[in-house]
């Protein structure tokens, strides 16, 4: 093949990418204690912190840097950044709304400076911008949700993910095509001001196996309703294990023109949310969608490790990559 090129871009033409796993299931594996979410600054905070880990990147910036380190010794080229919750809305649960700005920049700090570190090969880094724990779609019970305070939050986590260096944008689970439409917006108007562009991945998550999400809107739909803006991908992520994926993956290879991602959960969590897909089970599922040219980027959400990520990325290693169904490679904001 050659010297793989550092460009985004080109190197999805060239091959299939391998993202990182999960964030959380490594925090959750190191048994911290509250005093390691409130210290500092936070220290006798006024609520309890411990599980919010976006925290973490000033609390325990060592933590997350080591996990984001475990998963490029993986074989991730795409490392996310710890900020799925650093907005104002999410934040607010713990009383944390100000540090928002400050939690993504921190998060995309660490990310790129172990990124950065590794010498044998490109790793990007993308900012991980998360659904919010609100939906507009569904304010009809009383969330409180309104477009313009969902688009100001994301702007304010997007503007210090990017400050912070992020290589591209990862918008993840997403279950509200009007929660993906705000933060689009906003990504939108941060790409005006600064006369820029980000490539931008869509990630949705699914409940079932006829691909709706949560509030009721298909892949379809959600995706008609932000094809306007010129994304790099579109996939799923979390949902409902491997097994049963299959043919949502080749709904979105056959109807949507855009690289394709995908990276599941390690199945569904029994009553102890304990997770048993096994990383010899999951990458032989990626293996086979791979093997017919289904995927683009590939990696592990809820429950996954570095050792699934380390078998994904083995099963598809010269494995050609999907080729968007209009055949169209070139820019992602064409």
């Amino acid at each position: 093949m050659g010297k793989l090129s550092d460009n985004i871009l080109t190197a999805l033409q060239e091959r299939i990418l391998v993202l990182d796993g999960a964030m959380g299931t490594l925090i959750q594996k190191r048994a911290l204690k509250e005093q390691d979410f409130a210290s500092g600054v936070f220290k006798n905070w006024i609520v309890p912190l411990k599980g919010n880990y976006d925290i973490l990147n000033i609390t325990r910036p060592d933590v997350i840097a080591d996990i984001h380190q475990q998963y490029i010794d993986a074989g991730a080229d795409i490392i996310t950044t710890n900020t799925f919750n650093s907005n104002r809305i999410s934040q607010s649960d713990y009383r944390c709304e100000k540090f928002a700005h400050q939690l993504a920049y921190e998060g995309a700090t660490i990310a790129k400076d172990v990124a950065g570190k590794c010498s044998e090969r490109k790793v990007w880094v993308a900012g991980s911008v998360g659904s919010m724990n609100k939906s507009l779609t569904m304010d009809a019970f009383g969330e409180g949700a309104d477009f313009t305070l969902f688009a100001d939050a994301y702007y304010e986590q997007v503007k210090a993910l990017m400050e912070g260096g992020v290589d591209l944008l990862l918008l993840e689970t997403c279950y509200d095509a009007l929660n993906c439409k705000a933060s689009l917006h906003a990504i939108n108007q941060l790409e005006k001001e600064k006369e820029t562009m980000v490539p931008v991945m869509v990630s949705v998550t699914v409940n079932n196996r006829s691909g709706r999400t949560f509030t009721g809107q298909t892949l379809e739909e959600i995706y008609a309703s932000i094809q306007h803006y010129p994304i790099l991908s579109f996939g799923v992520n979390c949902s409902f294990g491997v097994a049963n994926m299959r043919p949502i993956i080749e709904r979105i290879a056959s109807q949507i023109p855009k690289y394709i991602s995908f990276y599941p959960n390690a199945g569904l969590p029994n009553a102890l949310g304990e997770y048993h897909d096994t990383p010899d089970f999951i990458a032989s599922h990626i293996k086979s969608m791979a093997k017919d040219g289904l995927l683009n980027i590939v990696g592990g959400c809820c429950g996954t490790t570095p050792q699934h990520i380390q078998k994904i990325a083995q099963s598809i290693k010269s494995l050609p990559p999907h080729t968007p169904s209009n055949g169209s490679l070139g820019n992602f904001w064409e």
